[in-house]
């Protein structure tokens, strides 16, 4: 049976999940046979977010050949995840929206696979919306890809017109078939065979997995050679240390189950376990001729903040995992498998510092903890900086706003106070404009909940790495607001929040348990203000001729883990639990901060 290797790249919800989710309909469900909504979404935060997290590998077959399709996260923070995935694939599938055309996320993308030197096949998803401008995508395509440096080979691409929702597809927009046999011609037609090389076994694992039953699970295309269940191998890192081990099994990903395989050959993606301390980048080869393959490359993180345990009055109340060695345990083994993740001890032993490429991804890890028992303490996160030539660098985005041309004169203001760049302005239908800026990553921290009020949330923004550039001076990225900080322990109670939220904007609801040092809301001018969210109504043992004064009270902030670590300042902490995202100084007491204050003055 003859190997067709491909990854599905794409920006962020423009569709590639559900059509992998279409192929496998097609291909390997049964007539009777129901196949779940984004079915490689298998993660719980992927289906809520609706976003794919985690490289995912599947198969199907078609006219006697095996296409063995890689489906990639089209989020910035998961951009390591692209990169590595195209070290196992012949070919890509670029999915690109009909009506929006190629994004920041695409440029990233389409980067990522011309430096690989793979061919593209382009795939115009959504054909079937309202204001679908197809051919003017492909010229747009065309352009990005011609203005990227493609090989005159890259830009001959072969184009498909596809509705994944409706599951249909075409050569030409206007004759579109009832199913998706055009695209999988497409793919066994342009998609090269991979090379079949002889010789002793070597392979790279470009991804993992992870069990509890047999640890780290490596995934990655067969180079050269076979390699059989129970082989002996030598494993080769990057930096060319060897060590010896024994494969416990092979497994490969067929539809939505993954099969026990016996043996593996050249162009094979496989799951390999039983190899301890396995990472990716290893290469993994015959113990007879031990020989490395090229390091895979992968984009450094570039944001950091330390994790601790949680400390505060209420800690204990919800979690199950409390403990520095739990916490220290989970960290180092999310960091053997998510390689965009760096985790290094401080000098504390309940404190960790962890670094990832943005806020989502952060933010997605602690959410899962969270979720699995864990309460956690959170700083402030800061970007790595990084010398360059001599010339100190910190991270940039390019970031594209699509919003209704109302908003567009704020939200160029509120870009240019972040010393961001435009780089262009485009005119769309529907009275909606789209507008990309070059903008310091910093700058864009906590900026997400600010443009979604600002635009009423009619905006959309979303964004991709632009490398690193020299530091931008007189950037503030603090917080421009004081808070609202609670000076005893209680409830909150609703008089007293009536009488806070002048103030400013609050961060509980009546009843909320509170502690001294947390923080009850955002300060309307730009000092900390303590105050006494338990206070009551005085009584009095005489009734007053009116009703009394109604208590009416504005909705909180709704504090997510992404809008929260945007909040924060460097004196503060984000408290996580299972049930519960409090934001709280970090040093709790009064007269400790006064302390502090007073020393830095």
């Amino acid at each position: 049976m003859e190997i067709r290797n491909v990854a599905i790249v794409a920006h962020v919800d423009h569709g590639k999940t559900t059509l992998v989710d279409r192929l496998i309909q097609q291909t390997v469900l049964g007539e009777r046979e129901v196949l779940p909504e984004r079915a490689l979404d298998s993660n719980e935060l992927e289906r809520e977010r609706g976003i794919t997290i985690l490289a995912k590998t599947t198969a199907v077959e078609f006219e006697g050949h095996r296409i063995n399709i890689v489906d990639t996260p089209g989020h910035a923070d998961f951009g390591g995840e692209v990169e590595r995935i195209l070290s196992m694939v012949d070919a890509v599938l670029l999915v690109v929206d009909a009506v929006e055309g190629p994004m920041p996320q695409t440029r990233f993308v389409s980067q990522k696979f011309l430096e690989a030197g793979l061919i593209p096949v382009l795939v115009v998803n959504k054909v079937d919306r309202p204001g679908a401008r197809s051919e003017a995508v492909v010229e747009e395509v065309f352009d990005l890809l011609d203005h990227l440096g493609a090989s005159n080979e890259q830009l001959d691409f072969d184009t498909v017109y596809t509705s994944a929702l409706d599951g249909t597809s075409g050569l030409d927009v206007n004759t579109m078939s009832g199913d998706m046999q055009p695209l999988l011609e497409t793919i066994v037609n342009v998609v090269p065979p991979p090379p079949l090389r002889d010789g002793p076994f070597r392979m790279q694992i470009s991804t993992t997995d992870y069990s509890p039953y047999v640890g780290v699970i490596g995934i990655g295309r067969v180079h050269q050679g076979q390699v059989n269940a129970r082989d002996d191998v030598t494993v080769i890192d990057r930096e060319g240390g060897s060590r010896q081990g024994r494969v416990l099994s092979l497994h490969a990903n067929r539809g939505l189950k993954r099969t026990e395989l016996e043996s593996a050959s050249a162009g094979d993606i496989v799951c390999i376990s039983g190899l301890p301390d396995l990472t990716v980048s290893d290469t993994v080869c015959d113990t007879k001729a031990p020989q490395a393959l090229p390091p895979l490359d992968v984009d450094e993180p570039t944001m950091t903040m330390t994790f601790q345990v949680n400390t505060s009055p209420l800690a204990g109340r919800d979690g199950s995992r409390l403990t520095p060695g739990q916490l220290r345990d989970r960290l180092f083994t999310e960091a053997t498998h998510n390689v965009s993740l760096r985790v290094r001890r401080t000098n504390r032993t309940d404190s960790f510092e962890v670094s990832g490429r943005g806020e989502l991804h952060l933010s997605v890890l602690l959410e899962t903890m969270r979720r699995e028992g864990f309460e956690i303490t959170v700083s402030q996160p800061e970007v790595i900086l990084k010398t360059v030539d001599g010339v100190l660098c910190e991270p940039f985005e390019n970031v594209s706003f699509d919003i209704e041309s109302t908003h567009q004169g704020r939200l160029i203001d509120a870009i240019g106070d972040r010393k961001g760049e435009l780089l262009e302005l485009i005119p769309e239908e529907h009275g909606r404009v789209r507008i990309d800026f070059k903008v310091a990553t910093r700058a864009m921290r906590g900026f997400k909940s600010e443009f979604a009020t600002m635009t009423s949330g009619s905006g959309v923004m979303t964004y991709a790495s632009a490398g690193f550039a020299p530091v931008l001076d007189g950037l503030a990225t603090t917080r421009s607001k004081g808070v609202l900080i609670s000076n005893a322990p209680g409830k909150a109670v609703a008089y007293a929040l009536f009488n806070l939220q002048n103030r400013g904007r609050l961060l509980v609801d009546p009843g909320t348990d509170v502690y001294e040092g947390m923080i009850v809301g955002i300060h309307s001018r730009d000092n900390d203000l303590d105050v006494n969210p338990m206070k009551g109504k005085k009584l009095t043992n005489i009734r007053a001729a009116a009703n009394d004064e109604n208590v009416l009270l504005s909705p909180p902030i709704e504090l997510t883990i992404e809008n929260a670590l945007g909040l924060i300042n460097d004196d503060e902490f984000v408290e996580i639990t299972p049930n519960a995202i409090r934001l709280r100084k970090r040093h709790l007491k009064v007269q400790d901060r006064k302390q502090r204050a007073d020393r830095a003055s």
